[in-house]
């Protein structure tokens, strides 16, 4: 696998395309959280669980993942086949832990956190192969059966954008700031 930093002018076509849509929803989550204290970065500003602290761990996880997925299938996924309804209060406590940032955790730590498990999945997208099929993990939110790494980076991208949103609202919701106008 590559270990140099991926730039939109080393990949070509499709690629540079999936490259491209990436950078871009990940500079806005970026931009979003820009010149907030870890204190601000924490606040809940909705119903929502949500911090903007909190979304940028979990966009991290959930991109690591999902790499992990595009190299090993669904044997790297560890809640297939978990029956949800049963899950001990721990396991969802734990869960719950992942979508919001926790005493002790800095904004900076977890955008370095962000910008290293990018630069893997940059690194992959540059060289692995988009044709390969993936059977997805047993989940109820899935309707596919397989995914290949081509719809495995797209569900990346649109996973981000979503989150983009969210972290928008809860921005503006903090201090008024809105990431676009």
């Amino acid at each position: 696998m590559n270990t140099m930093p991926i730039t939109e002018t080393a990949l070509t076509g499709e690629r540079a395309d999936l490259f491209q849509a990436l950078a871009n929803a990940r500079h806005f989550i970026r931009f979003t959280v820009q010149s907030l204290s870890d204190a601000q970065a924490a606040q809940r500003t909705t119903d929502s669980e949500l911090s903007l602290g909190g979304l940028i761990k979990h966009v991290t996880g959930v991109e690591k993942q999902w790499q992990e997925f595009i190299v090993k299938g669904r044997a790297a996924m560890a809640w297939d086949g978990v029956d949800f309804s049963q899950m001990p209060p721990e396991a969802i406590e734990a869960f719950q832990d992942e979508l919001r940032m926790l005493p002790g955790e800095r904004l900076d730590e977890l955008l370095e956190n962000y910008a290293q498990v990018a630069a893997r999945t940059d690194a992959l997208l540059a060289d692995v192969d988009l044709e390969t099929v993936h059977e997805l993990p047993v989940a109820p939110w899935f309707v596919d059966t397989h995914w290949s790494v081509r719809r495995t980076l797209l569900h990346i991208i649109a996973e981000t954008t979503q989150h983009s949103g969210h972290a928008d609202i809860i921005r503006e919701s903090l201090d008024g700031q809105k990431t676009m106008g």
